[in-house]
């Protein structure tokens, strides 16, 4: 689903990506580094680019998709074709949105309810009687995988290959053990785009033969304005779907877990009030910030709170600081599940606001009240450090003890 994309992971991007080099205890708790940028400098002048980040001037950026493009200059995935719609800027951005927002409406999202509350109980029961768990390993990677195979109508077997996949493309240095951004790294990462093609490609080959009551299908039978999509249309919409589908919401449990393994009271009044669970998720969201970080590309010269922007200079928009800037929530360093109004942005803003965000909290509802109903106790184990990735802050190692109900 259109998500908020990562950082550039091109060699050109890395020298300009202000999470490289973070480090853990900074990518675990980045709320002090954006009070430090938006108090000192706002809009940060970087190597290819701006860091901005306050809400007034994020904004701006999000609020203008001439000027500001989410165009395939702004993240390098390795594809050869800007991904739909996320790399589509206005006016052809409109028609697929029109074809796609439905598919992604409340109404039809709703209906998956049933389906997804069995994948959590079946996770859930592979390891409830040891009493302990490798959250990520175990539940917070594989949960929206199997969402996502079920959505396209592909068997659970798939599913080591869709991680591979998705791996390969966002962090292909981790998995192939090389420097990041290096020529290794970028050829494993066009290997397994070209992977990503080849594979649906051949999916869509035998939907072609025999639809099924799947996403794929409607895809083949779907229109905008009056024309069918065409092959390559379909693959450039899989593409993102591969990717914005399971990182991002994977991240995001990892996030809200480790946060409430951390505050057990919080924990407690989830347990004792599950009624809570959607604002909680709200707020969570907010200060959290699971995706740090979005790119735009400027398409002409121009200005952000007085700095200047060059054409075809990089914008990377702190979502995180946005979601925790105190000028526009005053007591936006407090986490609270009570918040009437909680107008954060970690599911981007403007056009291209995330797509799937539906579907993602659907997930997260989900996976917060059937764990804490048959889980309703754990903790990470006395000693380890949860360490976060940047940029999207997954957790790759999340050991947890937990005590489950009678």
């Amino acid at each position: 689903m259109e998500r908020a994309a990562p950082v550039d992971e091109s060699a050109e991007g890395a020298a300009e990506d202000p999470f490289a080099g973070m480090d853990p205890e900074m990518a675990a708790h980045p709320q002090p580094m954006f009070k430090m940028l938006r108090d000192s400098m706002p809009v940060m002048p970087v190597e290819h680019g701006v860091v901005v980040t306050r809400k007034v001037d994020v904004d701006v950026v999000l609020r203008d998709p001439v000027i500001f493009s989410s165009n395939v200059d702004a993240v390098d995935l390795s594809n050869i074709r800007p991904l739909i719609p996320l790399q589509i800027d206005p006016p052809e951005h409109k028609k697929f949105r029109k074809l796609l927002d439905p598919i992604f409406a409340p109404r039809e999202v709703a209906k998956l309810e049933e389906s997804l509350n069995a994948a959590a109980d079946e996770l859930i029961d592979t390891f409830i009687e040891r009493g302990e768990v490798d959250f990520s390993k175990e539940f917070s990677t594989l949960f929206p995988t199997r969402v996502f195979l079920g959505l396209l109508g592909l068997p659970v077997e798939e599913l080591p290959t869709f991680l591979k996949m998705k791996d390969g493309i966002i962090r292909p240095h981790m998995v192939i053990g090389s420097t990041y951004a290096s020529a290794e790294t970028k050829a494993y990462q066009r290997a397994t785009a070209d992977s990503i093609y080849a594979y649906f490609d051949s999916v869509l080959d035998q939907r072609e033969v025999e639809r099924k009551d799947d996403m794929l299908s409607r895809f083949l039978d779907a229109t905008v304005d009056g024309e069918r999509l065409t092959r390559e249309d379909i693959l450039d919409i899989c593409f993102l779907f591969l990717i914005a589908g399971l990182d991002t919401v994977t991240a995001t449990l990892d996030c809200v877990f480790g946060y409430l393994s951390a505050h057990p009271e919080q924990r407690r009044a989830i347990v004792e009030d599950p009624s809570i669970i959607p604002a909680a998720i709200e707020e969570l969201l907010r200060w959290e910030t699971p995706v740090m970080g979005v790119v735009r590309i400027a398409t002409e010269d121009t200005e952000l709170a007085g700095c200047p922007v060059a054409q075809g200079q990089s914008v990377m928009i702190m979502l995180g600081s946005v979601n925790t800037d105190e000028a526009d929530l005053p007591d936006a360093d407090v986490v609270r599940f009570d918040r009437d109004v909680n107008r954060h942005v970690a599911f981007g803003g403007g056009v291209h606001r995330c797509l799937g965000s539906h579907l993602a909290r659907l997930e997260l509802r989900v996976a917060l009240r059937r764990w804490h109903l048959r889980i309703p106790e754990y903790h990470v184990p006395e000693g380890h450090t949860l360490v976060y990735t940047p940029a999207i802050r997954s957790i790759d190692h999340f050991p947890m003890e937990f005590t489950a109900a009678q």
